[in-house]
């Protein structure tokens, strides 16, 4: 199997200029390049650029998975954003790194080894961007619950990125309510699901909001002095509505920041060993709740099978005029097509009336058709005939 790696780069706040994309082009002759990002695979070979230091340049996300299993997301947001206080506990060596360029911060999320092989294998990696981009939204709020899933990712057992008296980040408020692009980035980064569970037991509920409270939308619109508010209607009528937009959602992003209020924990950060032990707890009714549903769903698949017999044996003989048929065409795919018909004729009748009552018509099919060797053997091989 040849080697695959997909890259993908989103500009969000401020498009592309052409210089920057015939900058990219340079690299890439193959690539996807627009105003809005960059999208490349690799089969052979690979980018031929740093993607951290086009972050630092150019993007405000970034998606990378390869076939061997890793996979990467990193999220730029301006350096006002947070600070370093903030972000410091949530860092760890390698499933959630943060750095500081000169006007942002850059936040590198990465799986290294998965155990997943058919994930890696099967996807193709295009689909990421569009559910974990809006994770930056939510950061640019000051939501820290990615954040804290990243972390949460270095304490997963067999990660040994943090030692166990390490003590975990202030657990964010309304981590047992993810949002979906929070729940796609426990998936991109195969959280353990215990352990995630037993981070949640620690969160306090999220703060009620609603976006459209007018109240709250009226008390953010009266801090805009005119002077700012005139140069936000330029921009739109200079045909730099993108510009405008992106200027409006920083600074609402910003103040919705501010009006959380700070909160004194009330729950003891605990460490690694502790969390560990907690996930094992979590563990046993997660394990009878998968059973129970696979246990569902084995009782859906037999009723569904069940049901197609018993239509099947409601006009078997019109069946059993079709096997014949496949038989009389003489070719491999004619009998292969037979052989499976008659092992469902035969399940039909050990539900609707006996084993005995099938091998007696199936006597009758083999002495229609006792010259066809092949057939014959497909039935011995199927263990529907013995002769």
């Amino acid at each position: 199997m040849s080697e695959y790696q997909y890259y993908e780069f989103a500009a969000i706040d401020q498009p592309l200029t052409r210089t920057d994309m015939a900058a990219l082009r340079a690299v890439s002759t193959r690539a996807v390049i627009t105003p809005s990002g960059f999208a490349n695979h690799y089969e052979w070979g690979d980018l031929k650029a740093d993607p951290s230091d086009w972050m630092r340049r150019y993007f405000d996300a970034f998606v990378y998975t390869a076939n061997w299993c890793s996979c990467r997301l990193a999220l730029r947001v301006p350096l006002s954003t947070f600070r370093k206080a903030e972000l410091k506990p949530f860092a760890t060596k390698y499933a959630l790194t943060i750095e500081a360029s000169d006007e942002h911060w850059i936040f590198d999320w990465a799986l290294n080894e998965s155990e997943d092989y058919d994930r890696f294998s099967e996807e193709d990696g295009s689909g990421w961007m569009r559910r974990l981009a809006p994770l930056r939204d939510e950061l640019l709020r000051g939501d820290l619950r990615s954040l804290y899933l990243g972390w949460l990712a270095g304490a997963g057992a067999g990660s040994g990125e943090l030692r166990e008296e390490a003590r975990e980040p202030e657990v964010p408020p309304g981590l047992s309510e993810l949002s979906l692009p929070q729940q796609a980035l426990v998936e991109f980064l195969e959280i353990d699901p215990d352990i995630l569970a037993a981070a949640m037991a620690g969160s306090a509920r999220a703060p009620t909001t609603d976006a459209d409270d007018r109240d709250r939308l009226d008390a953010w619109l009266g801090e805009w002095s005119r002077d700012e508010m005139v140069a936000v209607l330029k921009l739109i009528t200079q045909g730099q509505g993108q510009d405008a937009e992106r200027r409006v959602r920083i600074r609402h992003a910003t103040w919705l920041k501010a009006q959380r209020p700070a909160r004194a924990s009330a729950t003891p950060r605990r460490s690694v060993a502790e969390l560990s032990e907690l996930a094992k707890l979590a563990s046993g009714p997660r394990l009878e709740r998968e059973a129970k549903e696979r246990a569902q769903q084995e009782a859906e698949r037999r009723h569904q099978r069940e049901a197609h017999l018993r239509r099947l044996m409601a006009d078997v003989d019109k069946h059993w005029e079709a096997v014949d048929v496949q038989a009389k065409r003489g070719s491999a795919s004619g009998y292969d097509q037979a052989v499976q018909a008659l092992a469902e004729l035969a399940e039909g009748y050990a539900l609707t009336s006996s084993r005995e009552e099938f091998e007696r018509a199936l006597r009758r099919f083999v002495v229609r058709h006792a010259t066809r060797g092949a057939l014959l053997r497909r039935l011995t091989e199927a263990r529907l005939w013995s002769g």
